[in-house]
């Protein structure tokens, strides 16, 4: 990896698609890049058509002039492979690399993300692709990482897929039996016998909902689900270890989409260098929903910072209403990301395309072709206080939480396939209501995966656990047992990992930490509600209410109507030297937060920091000190207490505790304050050598 002495500050650019224009305003581009404080440039993501015009043909003339350009101009490259959309002579020539819809049309020519992931085709061309590429440039010096591909995505139902399929399967049941008892083929009379009975779910099989929620056999989904990203992710390892062979100090990565249902980013997460993502909320996405994607991306790799490769300086086009940010909040959305773990600030697009269906998405360079823009004055204003405020200071700084949140992908395909108990049930939905709880109380919070360790976390949350994996309840009950606090809700541990029901009673194998079995599940229409007293105060019960007993358990709430009033709905259980609770339906955003500072005060949790109603907070740290950002995401002006003395790096102001500071609409203000263990005999400088950890960024 290239050492960290040589990225000297928060890497700051974008996509750049030079190759769409004329080259004689290449030099002109360049010039206004500098004006930016632009340092870093993501090149050649959808160039194959140009590379290899044939089968036999490669052309690397142009790319071979944007190259040396970009060096000469002293700038560095995030540098694509282009397999992301394959041309339309590989098309012609080999129809089997084309994608097979649910419905069993095969499709044509068109699109990007169109190439079977199992085609042979795809993969033998792919990876000549990338070899070229690689060798060709190998020596340039300012090639910081490798990126693979582009946002990989969807799925294919292909003659091909369906082969590997049975391949993937062999593999991981081993016998034709195995695959009878995982998807319970003895309901409706289907019975494997011979490996070639195995076909696809899809639309013309198994499935009967174009968004492939409904399906007959849950087990055959989930396990193509796998599957298909299994798929995917071999074609980015093939990539991968061919770079890796040729330029083996360059990282390598891939540009992920947040909380995209389709790829397990969790199993895609150990193949990659580092995580990268692309960020582009809706308009009227809340702050909180922002957060937790980034933390999730942050959370993929144990905390390692991430870098933000993607979001737009000013408009999306695909969204339904392509609204304009609003001036200053590309930069609050930007120091957002950094704030809750990016080392990169990039954007698509560097300069606005002519044509196609990414022409009015923002640009650095709008089509006016100028820097005289509000857009451009934004993003050059916030490329200057990179180079001159922050600099290095926040590199490779990490966060510490005490609270950690689990989600799952294989969790969240089979929660979503399951039929019944409501089609209402929404994983990343119920996940963020939590979420949004402990993001609104000021805490920190990581989002963890099944395989992570939970040993340096006071409260765990794993909302709408249905599949609890093998091996799981025993980390929980071992993390309770030994003084931890785990909090779980409705339709949690009802099955095991091949979407089998856990039988003797739910939450299955999470009884005895809970002390109480669930009997049956009401599910309740969308305008309907139950409700409960918890600490004095009415709160609903939406969606589906829990029908529990008590073993063991203390009620802290129970409903208040219908036959089942009066049993409990939200209970708290001690279980070794840590207590386990338990909320039985989906509730309001302030009951959750209620209920979680509650067991936070009771654990000795303290927020990061006390803020007003829509100011963000988080903490990063490293060996330069403590960085507490505080994120206006109103348009008021607020004022925060300094509860710790620091020093504003974006302004140079010094505070006090005690004082008041002052935060405009859209602002943002970085405190950056000494660690609390500070090295023998230094004063108390804000450049000061600590004892803190050093903390390496992903380059």
């Amino acid at each position: 990896m290239i050492g960290s002495s040589e990225i000297k500050k928060i890497l700051y650019g974008g996509d750049y698609n030079p190759e769409q224009w004329p080259e004689d305003i290449w030099e002109e581009d360049m010039r206004i890049f500098k004006l930016a404080h632009i340092d870093i440039l993501t090149l050649n993501v959808f160039n194959w058509a140009m590379l290899q015009p044939d089968e036999n043909t490669y052309d690397f003339r142009k790319l071979d002039k944007i190259m040396n350009m970009t060096r000469d101009n002293g700038f560095k490259v995030f540098m694509a492979t282009s397999t992301g959309a394959h041309p339309a002579w590989m098309a012609r020539e080999y129809p089997d690399i084309l994608r097979t819809q649910a419905n069993g049309v095969r499709r044509k020519y068109g699109r990007r993300h169109n190439s079977c992931p199992n085609s042979p085709t795809y993969r033998k061309y792919a990876a000549a692709l990338t070899e070229q590429i690689a060798r060709r440039y190998a020596e340039y010096d300012n090639i910081v990482a490798w990126h693979v591909s582009n946002e990989y995505g969807g799925i294919c139902y292909c003659d091909n897929c369906e082969k590997k399929f049975r391949e993937w399967l062999k593999k991981k049941y081993r016998t034709i039996e195995a695959v009878n008892h995982a998807w319970n083929m003895n309901f409706w009379s289907h019975t494997l016998y011979d490996w070639d009975d195995i076909v696809a779910p899809s639309l013309i099989t198994e499935e009967f909902e174009a968004s492939g929620l409904r399906t007959a056999f849950q087990g055959i989904s989930l396990d193509y689900a796998r599957f298909n990203s299994d798929s995917m992710l071999e074609c980015y390892k093939m990539e991968k270890e061919i770079l890796k062979k040729i330029t083996p100090h360059i990282p390598v990565s891939t540009n992920f989409m947040g909380m995209y249902k389709t790829l397990d980013y969790q199993k895609w997460s150990k193949e990659l260098d580092f995580v990268g993502w692309d960020n582009y909320p809706e308009y009227n996405d809340e702050p909180a929903e922002i957060a937790m994607r980034h933390d999730l991306m942050r959370g993929l790799k144990q905390g390692q910072p991430f870098a933000l490769l993607e979001q737009t300086p000013s408009v999306n086009n695909w969204h339904t209403i392509c609204r304009l940010k609003r001036p200053d909040v590309m930069r609050l959305w930007s120091f957002q990301a950094v704030a809750h773990g990016a080392d990169t600030i990039m954007f698509f697009q560097m300069r606005r395309s002519l044509g196609a269906c990414e022409k009015f998405h923002g640009a650095v360079i709008d089509h006016v072709g100028h820097e005289n823009t509000r857009v451009f004055r934004e993003i050059e204003a916030l490329g200057s206080e990179l180079e001159d405020r922050i600099k290095n200071l926040i590199l490779g700084s990490r966060m510490k939480s005490q609270i950690a949140i689990l989600f799952d992908w294989d969790n969240w395909w089979a929660a979503e396939f399951s039929a019944g108990p409501s089609r209402s049930i929404n994983y990343p939905k119920e996940v963020m209501q939590y979420y949004k709880a402990v993001y609104n109380l000021h805490f920190s919070v990581d989002i963890v995966g099944v395989e992570d360790d939970l040993s340096n976390y006071k409260l765990v949350i794993a909302p709408l656990l249905y599949m609890c994996k093998e091996g799981y309840d025993k980390k929980i009950r071992k993390y309770v047992k030994c003084g931890g606090a785990f909090l779980t809700t409705y339709f949690s541990g009802y099955v095991e990992d091949h979407d089998l029901v856990v039988t003797g009673g739910y939450p299955g194998r999470l009884k005895d930490i809970l002390g109480i079995w669930v009997e049956e599940i009401d599910a309740l229409p969308l305008e309907e509600a139950n409700s409960f007293l918890y600490s004095g105060k009415k709160y609903p019960a939406r969606i589906v209410c829990d029908l529990m007993h008590l073993r063991g358990a203390k009620e802290l709430a129970h409903y208040e109507s219908d036959f089942y009033a009066g049993m409990p709905v939200v209970t708290e259980h001690s279980y070794g030297e840590g207590k386990a609770f338990y909320v039985g339906t989906r509730s309001s955003e302030e009951f959750y937060r209620t209920l979680i500072n509650d067991i936070a005060k009771e654990l000795c949790i303290a927020p990061i920091a006390h803020a007003p109603e829509g100011v963000e907070t988080t903490v990063r740290e490293n060996e330069n000190g403590s960085f507490l950002f505080l994120l206006n995401h109103t348009q008021a002006k607020v004022i925060v207490s300094v509860e710790r003395a620091g020093q504003d790096i974006l302004t140079g102001k010094e505070y006090l505790e005690g004082d008041n500071l002052e935060i405009l609409g859209a602002g943002v203000v970085i405190l950056q304050r000494r660690c609390q263990v500070v090295a023998e005999g230094v004063s108390g400088n804000w450049e000061a050598e600590t004892k803190a950890p050093k903390a390496d960024g992903f380059f």
